[in-house]
């Protein structure tokens, strides 16, 4: 276990609408200071196949992405003692503000990568924010009892009305 420090800023605007919150960047984010950065995460290939946009592959393409489509991501947790990349190991949390940022952005809703975020998010978050979560299954390579397609066509189904 290691204390770690989340090292990267929310990626958001004053047009977003959503916010997906994933629980704590892996080794390999935390390593190229950004979001879903493991190679086999399926995270920007169903937001990719969901804006009918081309796979970005530099933060600045990502970012740009996310915005266009009035997209935010962030962590629940700030800070905390964890095992590599290992969700279930996660000891010690320090959440981040999410109310702060739900103060400075028009989203309409919280949408969880994974039931570990929604269960993060409701322990730490929840209250302060008085908002709920949706849960999503994870875009995580550990989350092998998903296809890609399968994966797109949930988040699709629940983003539609939301992605422009």
């Amino acid at each position: 276990m290691e204390h770690v420090e989340h090292t990267f800023e929310p990626v958001y605007d004053g047009r977003s609408r959503i916010l997906i919150l994933g629980t704590f960047p892996s080794v390999r984010s935390r390593a190229a200071g950004f979001y879903y950065y493991h190679p086999r995460n399926r995270f920007w290939d169903v937001i990719a196949a969901l804006t009918d946009e081309t796979k970005p592959e530099t933060i600045p393409e990502k970012k740009a992405m996310l915005l266009r489509h009035h997209i935010g991501i962030w962590d629940v947790v700030r800070s905390c003692d964890i095992h590599g990349s290992s969700d279930s190991s996660i000891r010690n949390v320090t959440p981040a503000d999410i109310k702060g940022l739900l103060e400075k952005a028009p989203i309409e809703r919280i949408f969880g990568n994974g039931g570990k975020a929604c269960q993060l998010y409701e322990k730490y978050a929840r209250e302060l924010t008085g908002r709920p979560i949706i849960r999503l299954p994870s875009t995580s390579p550990a989350n092998a009892a998903f296809s890609l397609e399968k994966l797109t066509h949930i988040w699709r189904e629940e983003l539609k009305d939301f992605i422009d």
